[in-house]
């Protein structure tokens, strides 16, 4: 599940606005205290900002460039002051689009699934698998993610690959145990259950928590 920081004190707006991104199936977070934006924006870890110009003690702008001297996460800025000039300066300070007010559901809905898509749906190339913000290389066995990497056995890999390459579906116990019987060597189904626990421990090592999901008599989903 994606995790949306809505920085809108528009109450109605924002109530509005979360109502309609967590339809999607998104977690919205709006912030409690507009004078420590940062401090929620650490706890919370958002995959996306939507972030209002005009704001209580200091503005938009402000807490974008905040943002981005910490993060690269995707900033959305959100405003009535849509001339040309407000755009041009709210990509200048780091921001990544520019949804006009009154905004329409539709666009808002649009353009957030556009930019999780570009920057976190898996991409695929010749030696790297791109997902959630990790990548996993193909040639080394190896997960980074934020400046931390995990090497994986051979097992592990196999299940983490063949969990990507089916990101958003469940795989089956079955078919994960046919990914790890590629020797000719039989695999007792524990021995899938015990790659999984040590994979998904590895993972959280590094901060990807939570990130392969078990389905009850059906697999398991990377989502």
């Amino acid at each position: 599940m994606y995790r949306i920081f809505l920085v809108e004190d528009d109450n109605a707006l924002a109530k509005a606005m979360k109502e309609q991104i967590s339809n999607w199936g998104m977690d919205v977070h709006i912030p409690n205290d507009f004078r420590d934006i940062m401090s929620e924006f650490a706890s919370y870890d958002p995959q996306l900002v939507l972030l209002d110009i005009k704001l209580p003690f200091f503005n938009g702008y402000h807490w974008c460039e905040e943002i981005r001297k910490v993060s690269t996460v995707p900033v959305v800025f959100i405003s009535s002051a849509s001339d040309n000039m407000n755009i041009v300066m709210a990509m200048n300070m780091g921001g990544d689009d520019f949804i006009p007010k009154p905004v329409d559901p539709m666009v808002l809905t649009a353009k957030i699934q556009a930019i999780l898509r570009r920057n976190y749906e898996i991409k695929t190339n010749s030696s790297v698998i791109g997902f959630n913000g990790a990548t996993l290389n193909l040639d080394d066995c190896t997960v980074r993610f934020n400046d931390q990497a995990a090497e994986l056995t051979r097992n592990e890999f196999r299940i983490l690959r063949v969990l990507l390459e089916n990101k958003g579906k469940i795989v089956s116990r079955d078919s994960l145990m046919n990914a790890l019987w590629q020797d000719d060597c039989f695999v007792e189904e524990n021995t899938l259950t015990v790659n999984i626990a040590r994979l998904r421990k590895k993972l959280e090592d590094i901060g990807l928590e939570e990130l392969i999901i078990t389905k009850p008599r059906s697999g398991y989903i990377i989502q």
